[in-house]
């Protein structure tokens, strides 16, 4: 069966004082062929649940809210929201009204006008603490050497993806996904438009630098070999640095000529080596954790339950 046009995804995570406010306008808007609303609620306490649940049960377009069993985290959680989503054209926006769902209107009209498969909504001015500012451009930067997409290209998570890259997009199973970097994996028919970023409408992020750094091993580790040829190269330099050193003491014995090399120099050596050993196999053990759990079939999500509102059965 045909579904609407477009498809509002939008994953929940403590927002019961935001969520209201986001699908009332979206509620309101007037879209040609008709859109619908999927909230996915990942494991964040009762009350953001029966926020969510009251909201299907007034809702004024199709809203459908899948339950996950527990916190899947924000990519988990979209790619649940996109196996539901039977528009179109797939839009995500955050869940505290920082991305204002008139902006997802312009990402989808963009998308429909320039037939492009992917469109990124670029901030002309972020809203968030310096750090996460700060988080977003290194990630952004780190992911020019790690994916293929146009260097310094701005990759963001407020985006409108068509059905054809949805759809390929969640036949991954793994439980580490990386969104871009599936995206990039599907296709290269991408482009980006300057959208608004506002404040946060109520209570505090709830996004940590834990998370922030789990997100750069996705999109380091889940798909790009780089970090090992990192590890690699530093270990040739470190090695061709220990050789270097080696020579230059055994000159400096010969002619008898130099400072008395005693403990603290081959402490320091060592600790030196040691540590970039460390570094190094803990690199691999990473890759190695990875694939273990994948291979044991670790869920990527879990849905404990859908419900969808009455104006949506059946169509």
């Amino acid at each position: 069966m045909s579904g609407p046009a477009l498809s509002f995804v939008i994953p929940l995570y403590h927002s019961a004082e935001t969520i209201g406010a986001v699908v009332r306008e979206i509620e309101g808007f007037t879209v040609e062929g008709g859109h619908e609303i999927v909230l996915v609620h990942d494991g964040s306490g009762e009350a953001t649940s029966r926020v969510a649940r009251e909201l299907v049960r007034q809702a004024r377009v199709p809203i459908t809210l899948i339950e996950h069993a527990r916190n899947y985290g924000e990519h988990n959680a979209v790619l649940t929201g996109w196996r539901h989503a039977r528009g179109a054209h797939v839009v995500n926006l955050d869940d505290d009204g920082q991305n204002p769902p008139t902006e997802a209107l312009r990402l989808w009209q963009h998308a429909r006008e320039t037939g492009l498969d992917v469109v990124f909504g670029h901030y002309e001015e972020k809203q968030h603490a310096a750090w996460r500012n700060l988080g977003s451009w290194f990630t952004n930067r780190m992911t020019d050497w790690a994916l293929d997409k146009p260097a310094g290209f701005y990759l963001s998570s407020f985006r409108c993806v068509s059905a054809f890259v949805a759809r390929q997009v969640v036949g991954y199973a793994g439980p580490f996904p990386y969104l871009d970097g599936l995206i990039l994996q599907v296709t290269q028919r991408i482009g980006s438009i300057e959208v608004k970023h506002q404040a946060r409408q109520a209570g505090q992020s709830t996004y940590t630098l834990g998370k922030l750094l789990r997100l750069w091993l996705s999109a380091w580790i889940n798909f790009s070999v780089l970090p090992l040829r990192v590890a690699t190269l530093l270990g040739l330099v470190v090695a061709a640095l220990g050789l270097a050193a080696l020579g230059t003491i055994a000159w400096l014995w010969y002619r008898g000529i130099g400072p008395q090399y005693g403990w603290g120099w081959s402490m320091s050596v060592t600790l030196i080596f040691s540590g970039t050993q460390l570094v190094m196999l803990g690199l691999i053990g990473e890759y190695l954790g990875r694939m273990f759990l994948t291979v044991n079939q670790r869920p990527q999500s879990v849905v404990r339950e859908v419900v969808v509102s009455e104006i949506g059965r059946g169509s």
